[in-house]
Parts: structure tokens; C-alpha cells; sequence
């Protein structure tokens, strides 16, 4: 079995981060981390294409109000609880939740 590099897209990303600082308060959110993370270990497997994957993550983004919406949840609950943003990275998510950070920061 040959092993892949290939990481997660964007919004994979903004949706695994949103659920794991939410799981902690209802145990719905933890059952779908665990789900969409089975799913991309069996990406990495190569027992389902990345396609149904990027469906199946798509489908929950739109459930939880879209890319938008889950990214500023995420940052939100992070600057409730710490009183800031830390996560650094050139990527697009780290990119869109720094610009979301930086409007929250300054109400």
C-alpha cells in the first residue's frame, strides 16, 4: 500500500476544526468529527474517492450554515475561551479565519 501526502481541502479543514472545539458541548458534533474522519482515513486508504468525501463535507457545511458561517463559530469559541486567535498558516483557511479573528478582535 503505497502512502499518500494529499491533505484535506479548506473547507475539510474549517469543518474539522469547528467540530472538534464544539464536541465538548454536544456529543452530535464529536459523532460527526469521528465520522468525517473515518471517511478520510478511508480516503487515505483509497476505499472511497475523495469525491464522495468532499460531498459528504460539503453536505455538513451547508447543515452547520456554510464555510463562512463555521469559521467564524470556530474563531468565536476560540476567542471566548483563550481571548484570542493563534492558529498561524499561509493556507486559505488559516488566511479567511485571520481576516474573521481580526473583525471580532476589534468590536
Amino acid at each position: 500500500m503505497k502512502k499518500k501526502t494529499e491533505k484535506p481541502t479548506s473547507e475539510a479543514k474549517a469543518l474539522s476544526l469547528f467540530l472538534m472545539a464544539y464536541k465538548s458541548k454536544d456529543p452530535i458534533y464529536k459523532e460527526k468529527a469521528k465520522r468525517i474522519n473515518r471517511l478520510w482515513d478511508l480516503v487515505v486508504a483509497e476505499e472511497i474517492t475523495k469525491d464522495k468525501y468532499l460531498a459528504e463535507v460539503q453536505q455538513t457545511i451547508k447543515a452547520y450554515g456554510g464555510y463562512t458561517e463555521i469559521i467564524e463559530k470556530t474563531v468565536q469559541f476560540y476567542i471566548d475561551k483563550t481571548g484570542e486567535w493563534n492558529l498561524k498558516g499561509d493556507d486559505r483557511y488559516c488566511i479567511d479565519a485571520k481576516k474573521i479573528a481580526d473583525r471580532l478582535l476589534k468590536k
